[in-house]
């Protein structure tokens, strides 16, 4: 298997890339990796630093086949912020396209953060989650549900997970490029109210990062359908550090075909 420090140190932004059939989630590459190497190919291209990054917006256009090419644009680049695009090419087609802000930091008189973290136990005291239809990509990282979540495909009520992940191995990888490769790894919270597998499919995320993550750590997630009909859902995602900060705010539209 493959891991995420060794597929990093693989990775050429100015060469095609073939990803590892253990980061495929079905018959199409984990979005969360493809947009974790969208920010590496721009840690690779350009001299922005990525924890500068402040907001991504990501669109899924086609699925990504095992090969893929990378092209990184800087659109402005300003004293405060600078927006860089790319585009991700698979089978010669649009796979994925990110626009991405990086932000230096000003001083402020105005500073607050008004979400609480969800009251979970720590991952020590609980036990990995069970994937019995989980695809290939997941096996790339630990994950243990909290309370206050249901489970995939359960038939829940209330459609949330509450759920610690950590990579398995991201030794060598740049923090920000780690936390995103993690940051979409949970099912889409609609799929709790469900009580079978189907097929589901993230059209559009965007996220912003609040905290700069730090390497190698526990992180909290939570997923919230928020609405769902017509065969959409509308999630919202947060992610929070060991300590109790606040590192990602997110928002998905998701197919289901159910």
């Amino acid at each position: 298997m493959i891991s995420l420090g060794q597929l990093i140190k693989d990775f050429r932004s100015t060469e095609p890339f073939t990803v590892p059939a253990n980061w495929l989630q079905g018959r199409t590459v984990y979005g969360g990796l493809t947009t974790a190497l969208s920010l590496e190919a721009v840690r690779q291209k350009t001299d922005v630093p990525l924890d500068h990054l402040r907001s991504v917006q990501a669109l899924f256009v086609n699925p990504s086949s095992q090969e893929q090419v990378f092209e990184t644009t800087v659109l402005h680049k300003g004293k405060s912020v600078t927006t860089i695009a790319t585009e991700c090419f698979s089978s010669e087609a649009l796979a994925l396209r990110t626009s991405m802000v990086f932000t230096a930091h000003r001083t402020t008189r105005i500073q607050h953060t008004y979400p609480q973290p969800p009251v979970a136990e720590r991952p020590e005291n609980i036990i990995e989650l069970a994937r019995p239809h989980a695809p290939a990509c997941i096996h790339n990282f630990e994950i243990r549900p909290a309370t206050g979540g249901a489970l995939p495909f359960s038939g829940a009520s209330f459609p949330q997970m509450v759920m610690w992940a950590r990579h398995l191995d991201s030794e060598g990888v740049d923090p920000m490029v780690a936390l995103i490769a993690l940051a979409d790894v949970l099912p889409p919270a609609a799929a709790t109210v469900l009580t079978e597998p189907v097929p589901l499919s993230t059209i559009s995320w965007a996220f912003d990062i609040i905290t700069l993550p730090r390497s190698g750590e526990w992180f909290l997630l939570k997923s919230s359908s928020c609405q769902a009909g017509g065969g959409y859902s509308l999630q919202d995602m947060e992610i929070w550090s060991e300590r109790g900060e606040l590192i990602l705010m997110g928002r998905q539209t998701v197919a289901i075909f159910a």
